[in-house]
């Protein structure tokens, strides 16, 4: 998937959970009910897998249960319901003073719990002093809420690497998600390498994620779950190598398609968008390393197209290595025509330098802030290929489609 550039929402995210994110409308829920005593709740049988954590925690009075002997382990929680857990499962030395959020009035049932949360430094709020205290909160926000206020640093951000869905991790929860696994916080149930780090928290989520928590200070005993996601090493090796055949899917963050003229050559860096893995799991190319290379005239038959070739990739610890790989050749084209509308059809694109030169020539658009440009090279004359100066022929590379890269010879990931 292309990575947007994202401005004003990661800065709100970063200002609400010390790290946190989430959208901005309130979700409202209704008021809690009043706390049980039971540790034996009738939708929470012996073998459901979050059972451990729910049973431990409500013999704590961490967690409680409904009135009518339920724990439903399935509804939401609320940012004031997780800082009332909060509250309960952690004593802490303050690391600031309080706060007085605007939409938290001193009458509210969870005053108290969020304004104990904010010192700890569990939580924080969202600009202009509002929390949101009926906000459902996602799995992303508990997990950096938890490494955030126990202080948990991540010896590798590729730690963040080990789910499936590592791309929907927002960026600004990367380095805490990271710590959090090291941590062994994250319980993915029902699979194990599918973090789902958008999807609103369930109760029974908080619960593991919060025992897990505690597992990690030593306050509560270790469990067994084959839910609960491990540490894998994350670091490469002298003796490791990405073998040719493998596969490599990119990011391009600078635009959603690439047009280049069938002659042009662009000098083109891009991300690493799922980290690559051998069969142990180990991480051999962390997700948002670089590579750089360059599209370059090819054809396929007849037709006339481009190919990238990588050149060098820079791993996340700033190692640059010599890579051979290669995308498939590209031979979708479009033909720009005189008075046709070019701010529309490349809203959001990156030009070659030689594209745009011809695309400005046919159409008399001299306006290049409708797209970016980037310097390439173009072999023979531009104005061979604007026909008729009525028209001219663009290859048209979308990179989600177009640019998984092939190791054609085995990369030795050497020291």
């Amino acid at each position: 998937m292309l990575k947007m550039r994202q401005f004003q929402t990661t800065t709100a995210l970063l200002l609400m959970l010390g790290m946190g994110a989430g959208t901005l409308s309130p979700l409202v829920t209704p008021a809690p009910v009043v706390a049980q005593t039971q540790t034996q709740f009738t939708d929470v049988s012996s073998n459901y897998w979050a059972s451990q954590f729910i049973m431990s925690l409500a013999e704590r009075d961490i967690i409680a249960g409904f009135p009518d002997g339920t724990f439903r382990p399935d509804e939401p929680v609320t940012r004031a319901q997780y800082a009332a857990m909060v509250r309960k499962a952690f004593n802490l030395t303050n690391i600031r003073s309080s706060t007085n959020f605007v939409d938290v009035p001193a009458n509210y049932w969870a005053t108290a719990a969020i304004d104990n949360a904010y010192r700890m430094g569990f939580l924080s709020g969202y600009p202009n002093n509002v929390f949101q205290p009926n906000q459902n909160i996602p799995r992303a926000q508990v997990l950096v809420s938890l490494a955030n206020g126990l202080n948990y640093e991540a010896t590798t951000v590729a730690s963040a690497d080990v789910y499936r869905d590592s791309r929907s991790i927002p960026s600004y929860a990367t380095a805490s998600i990271a710590a959090a696994t090291e941590q062994r916080l994250v319980v993915n149930y029902p699979d194990i390498e599918v973090l789902r780090p958008n999807q609103t928290a369930t109760r029974a989520d908080v619960a593991a994620f919060i025992y897990q928590a505690l597992a990690s200070r030593n306050q509560v005993a270790t469990v067994q779950s084959p839910y609960i996601v491990q540490t894998r090493t994350t670091t490469t090796t002298s003796q490791s190598s990405v073998a040719a055949g493998t596969t490599i899917s990119v990011d391009h963050a600078d635009g959603d398609k690439i047009v280049i003229l069938p002659d042009e050559t662009l000098p083109l860096t891009f991300q690493v968008a799922e980290a690559v893995t051998n069969r142990q799991g180990q991480i051999l190319i962390p997700r948002n390393s670089q590579i750089i290379g360059e599209l370059r005239p090819a054809s396929s038959g007849s037709q006339r197209g481009s190919q990238f070739m990588a050149q060098t990739l820079v791993l996340d610890d700033g190692r640059r290595l010599d890579i051979q790989a290669q995308s498939r050749i590209i031979t979708t084209t479009e033909t720009i025509r005189r008075g046709a509308s070019v701010g529309e059809i490349f809203a959001g694109a990156v030009l070659g330098s030689g594209a745009s030169t011809a695309v400005a020539s046919v159409t008399g658009d001299d306006e290049p802030q409708t797209w970016e440009v980037l310097t390439g090279t173009v072999a023979g004359a531009i104005g061979g290929l604007i026909l008729g100066r009525e028209r001219v022929e663009v290859i048209s590379i979308n990179p989600d489609n177009d640019l998984m890269l092939t190791v054609s010879q085995t990369l030795a990931l050497s020291e």
